[in-house]
């Protein structure tokens, strides 16, 4: 479940589903919206901070959940806010928000990057985004939000081609801002979320969204144009058989697709 802990302004959010390497479902979505919703009206709650348990920070969006999206046999409930309820809050999130990437990042995982104001990565993290493995595209604003945070040819092979890249590349690239061993990394990014929390809310508040201003209606521009993309993919011929693929083990085969 997602753990929710505050002390001295800054509430730590924790993914902590580590037997499916803490990836998304409908009720972590909701969880972690709630969670934004309820920072984002606290006064007693300056900085947020979201880290993961055990050897992943987040695995991505559940694929076997993903599966029974796309099959109406199979009962599949949304849920009250889902991936996309999750998103408008984190897009327009005017407190600081911290992400301290203890292990694996996938999909979701690695584009939350995008919406983060600092970023501490573990040496032995890595980050992937895999959208055209499953056969669908970028999401998050990710094919906004990362060609600005790194170059173009960084993002479009980051976005496009679906291979790992570990902590080093990532602060190179510019999609982390300081790199910890892994004992390290908690307490440093706190100690910055702390420091952070101790200035005025609404000198905070302000700043953020100056900061943003530039880009908020891009951002929200490419989520759109990002979902309506995904959707028309989404249990497509690739798409299926990637989902296929990933339930029995195997590589894709997308020959002729």
């Amino acid at each position: 479940m997602l753990h929710v802990d505050d002390a001295d302004r800054v509430r730590l959010l924790r993914l902590d589903r580590p037997d499916a390497l803490n990836a998304f479902d409908e009720e972590h979505y909701d969880a972690l919206a709630d969670a934004l919703d309820d920072a984002a009206a606290s006064p007693d709650v300056a900085v947020v901070v979201l880290t993961g348990t055990g050897r992943a920070f987040c695995a991505g969006t559940d694929l076997g959940e993903m599966a029974r999206r796309n099959d109406p046999s199979s009962g599949f409930v949304p849920g009250r806010h889902g991936f996309a309820g999750m998103m408008d809050r984190l897009s327009t999130f005017e407190k600081p928000f911290v992400v301290a990437v203890n292990g694996l990042g996938v999909g979701i995982g690695a584009t939350v990057i995008g919406h983060a104001d600092l970023v501490f990565m573990s040496t032995e993290a890595r980050l992937q985004c895999p959208f055209t493995s499953l056969g669908v595209v970028p999401e998050a604003a990710s094919s906004f939000l990362f060609p600005r945070i790194l170059n173009r040819q960084d993002a479009t092979w980051v976005l496009l081609s679906g291979e790992w890249v570990d902590a080093e590349a990532c602060r190179d690239m510019g999609l982390a801002w300081r790199l910890c061993e892994p004992d390290d990394l908690l307490d440093v990014a706190m100690d910055h979320a702390r420091r952070l929390a101790t200035r005025p809310v609404s000198s905070l508040v302000a700043s953020k969204r100056l900061l943003l201003a530039p880009i908020a209606e891009a951002i929200a521009a490419a989520r759109v144009a990002e979902d309506r993309t995904f959707a028309s993919l989404l249990g497509g011929p690739a798409n299926a058989e990637a989902l296929r693929a990933f339930a029995e083990k195997r590589p894709p085969d997308f020959t002729g697709m």
